[in-house]
């Protein structure tokens, strides 16, 4: 028996069907990367798998006894706990036993001989799980995910969203379940991390599903791939290149019957009207009877959801727009210490540094959502910004895409809010569907919708493309490319960025001249 079996799997949120009698199976050692358009249920398959949610119609069943480790960046954790402390956890029933040991033994009497052997056992065992390698183990993840560097023993509370996030991910390496599930796992890696995790995945025995964007990545780390489209749900063999060569010729190749098929509809359908009432309307009805009994094959929509994103202009000037001066940053002490730099009108500016370098906390400081610690920073008057939150937070989950426009923008009729939505990849049910139950990249568009509505001379944005399909981010690009007035950009993507920024600022450059 597989590790996962999905049988018949058909789910929805409102109007929008995800999957339709979808089957898939997980295999031991299967290394799986789970792809598709935005939209198309690939978050929501792993929260099928781990029972966050229940299909509608079919089944989800795992073997017996198998371990499941799940990404979950918003996982709530002990924030008075430090970082040692907290991956330590992952050897819980490691420490169990060691306890269960250390008492036998101190507690043996001359000739208990049964629990001397008991103590031995649960020794044998510690061993045989590098239970005395523990502290090396620990130390090697958080190496490759770059975590040594701020210190084993510093305290969750002072970590950034995405250090925890990266700590998380940590503990659920050092468990080794039978089975990993990850959703975008390298959103907060940087790209020498990023690497470290391809190696660590390939060299796993253990079977994982991991979703991604990040095609260079699955193409790494994957020998099988879970393809969601059309309402089901389809498994390659092979890497990612060797998928998307396979898919285009199945593709093709059913395109090709499907018309052939309608052509043969059509013609017999021809024949049954003009012939159902003649001299031919016996062999008009064996005709029809024919086409009754057909396997009809489904259309499959052909064209794929390419967002336009266009930011609406405000008059600028050249002369300086952003004037940062021996700012500090951060939350209960400083992040980042004695920034300097300047910002001029129409300058596209991407700021880089390590995930959790402080990248965030000073675009927070500068959009008024922190307080400075210490320097100033100013804008000119003729300032009009606008600024993406990479957070994927509402004050309503409730609440529909056109819900959240309509309330944001009041003025726009719900024709026009539908169709500022489509522009930016919510189409149809998507739109009206709970925004909680959205994907990362459909939450995504959405804000990037609200931020379009309002004209600007000033764009802020925080790792806008962390959810985005490529259609999208190559959508964004382009429109932050057109636009004429300043960008401030945070980016681990160089592909995003690096055909169209005037001005980089690297944190850790700054830092390294002091």
């Amino acid at each position: 028996m597989s590790l996962l079996e999905i049988t018949n799997l058909s789910h929805s949120f409102s109007e929008n069907v995800l999957y339709k009698n979808a089957d898939f199976s997980l295999n031991k050692g299967e290394h799986v990367g789970i792809v598709g358009q935005n939209g198309t249920g690939k978050s929501t398959l792993i929260k099928l798998c781990t029972g966050q949610l229940l299909p509608d119609d079919g089944r989800v069943t795992w073997q017996s006894k198998t371990s499941i480790g799940y990404l979950d960046q918003y996982a709530e954790i002990n924030l008075q706990l430090d970082m040692k402390s907290f991956l330590k956890t992952a050897f819980l029933n490691l420490y169990d036993l060691e306890e269960k040991m250390n008492y036998l033994y101190e507690n043996m009497q001359e000739g208990d001989f049964q629990n001397l052997n008991t103590a031995a056992r649960y020794q044998e065992e510690l061993e045989r799980q590098d239970f005395y390698l523990i502290d090396t183990k620990i130390e090697q993840v958080a190496t490759g995910l770059g975590l040594l560097a701020i210190g084993l023993d510093r305290p969750i509370a002072q970590m950034s969203g995405g250090q925890r996030a990266k700590v998380i991910l940590a503990k659920l390496l050092l468990e080794k379940p039978d089975v990993l599930l990850l959703d975008e796992p390298t959103n907060f890696l940087d790209k020498e991390h990023v690497d470290w995790l391809s190696e660590y995945l390939c060299g796993l025995n253990n079977a994982f599903m991991v979703v991604s964007h990040d095609y260079a990545f699955l193409e790494k780390i994957s020998n099988r791939i879970c393809d969601i489209d059309n309402h089901k749900i389809t498994k390659y063999y092979g890497t990612y290149s060797e998928f998307l060569r396979k898919k285009t010729a199945l593709r093709e190749d059913y395109i090709r019957q499907y018309s052939a098929q309608q052509k043969e509809i059509k013609k017999t359908e021809e024949f049954i009207r003009k012939n159902i009432a003649g001299r031919k309307s016996k062999m008009a009805r064996g005709r029809q009877k024919q086409l009754d009994r057909m396997d009809k094959m489904e259309a499959i929509d052909q064209k794929e959801i390419i967002p336009f994103f266009h930011f609406r202009e405000m008059p600028l000037t050249n002369t300086e727009h952003l004037n940062v001066k021996h700012l500090s940053v951060g939350y209960h002490y400083p992040v980042l210490s004695d920034i300097n730099f300047t910002v001029n009108g129409g300058q596209k500016v991407v700021i880089t540094g390590f995930n959790g370098i402080g990248k965030s906390t000073l675009l927070k400081t500068l959009v008024g959502q922190l307080s400075a610690l210490n320097g100033s920073f100013s804008f000119s008057e003729q300032v009009k910004m606008r600024y993406f939150e990479q957070d994927l937070h509402w004050e309503n989950e409730e609440k529909t895409p056109i819900q959240i426009v309509s309330d944001c923008y009041p003025s726009l009729t719900i024709k026009e809010v539908r169709k500022n939505l489509a522009c930016c990849g919510i189409m149809g049910e998507h739109a009206m569907q709970a925004i909680g139950t959205l994907s990362g990249g459909e939450q995504a568009k959405v804000k990037i919708c609200l931020l379009i509505l309002t004209p600007c001379n000033f764009i802020i944005m925080d790792e806008p493309t962390n959810h985005l399909d490529i259609q999208a981010k190559q959508s964004l690009k382009i429109a932050l490319k057109e636009f004429k007035g300043t960008v401030l950009l945070v980016s681990h993507e160089p592909d995003f960025y690096k055909e169209w920024v005037q001005k980089i600022i690297s944190i850790e450059n700054i830092i390294k001249k002091r």
